[in-house]
């Protein structure tokens, strides 16, 4: 299939035929494939958990009240945000970025590449996304408000607004994965009903985890699972030249 044959391909289907299984490598490839996704600042804030074991989908399913999608998947993909690794995701990509550059950058700009990015990964991301019960996020705005008098800035630096550009990086993988399952022709229904307490705790997850998305995974039981025709809003609605 081409792209769009694939886009058009993909549906939330939401009964799976548990006669059909899929092979745990190809999702496990497809997992690969979403780590290429954009994320903010390459920052990959993410963890992906493939459950295969048949006691824990069915303690997963559970935990999300038992939709057809999750009871009748062969299996459940549960798409995590780890906001609390970002001291260890940004001096990995700092480390890489010092060797990209001197692999790929004129050498008469390595060094003032490198300090950037020293700068940006070493100082500055540590800074955005740290959290402190709220008040380095008020800090940040009021750095922010000032900043901003001045010059354009990025104004949305509050702890919850880091949270949520964490959630979106995720989301972007979670689609990716999606998009590369249809092109193997396998199925899958993003979930945003789940108890994400249950979930964290099934999975050990720490306290500063989140959940942003459980992905049910298998082969369409025929058009059992598709609520028929696909609907979208008109499209001249939502398209806007400019």
């Amino acid at each position: 299939m081409n792209l769009e044959e694939v886009l058009n391909y993909r549906r939330s289907v939401r009964v799976f035929d548990k006669e059909k299984q899929i092979d745990p490598e190809k999702v496990k490839h497809c997992l690969e494939l979403a780590t290429l996704a954009p994320n903010s600042s390459n920052m990959q804030l993410w963890e992906f958990y493939q459950i295969i074991k048949p006691e824990l989908l069915a303690k997963i399913s559970k935990a999300c009240l038992d939709q057809t999608a999750t009871a009748t998947a062969s299996e459940i993909v549960v798409f995590v945000t780890r906001q609390d690794l970002y001291k260890k995701r940004a001096k990995f990509v700092l480390e890489f970025e010092r060797e990209n550059i001197k692999r790929n950058s004129p050498k008469e700009r390595q060094e003032k590449r490198i300090k950037d990015r020293e700068l940006y990964y070493g100082k500055l991301m540590p800074f955005i996304y740290a959290r402190f019960f709220g008040l380095l996020g008020f800090l940040r705005i009021i750095l922010a408000k000032i900043i901003g008098l001045f010059r354009p800035i990025i104004r949305e630096v509050s702890e919850n607004d880091m949270r949520v550009v964490v959630h979106k990086s995720c989301a972007l993988a979670a689609q990716t994965f999606m998009i590369a399952m249809a092109n193997e022709g396998y199925d899958t229904c993003p979930l945003e009903g789940f108890d994400s307490k249950q979930i964290k705790k099934l999975l050990k997850l720490p306290h500063r985890s989140g959940v942003n998305m459980v992905i049910a995974c298998g082969i369409r039981d025929g058009n059992k699972g598709i609520w028929g025709e696909r609907g979208r809003v008109p499209f001249s609605e939502v398209y806007h030249r400019i």
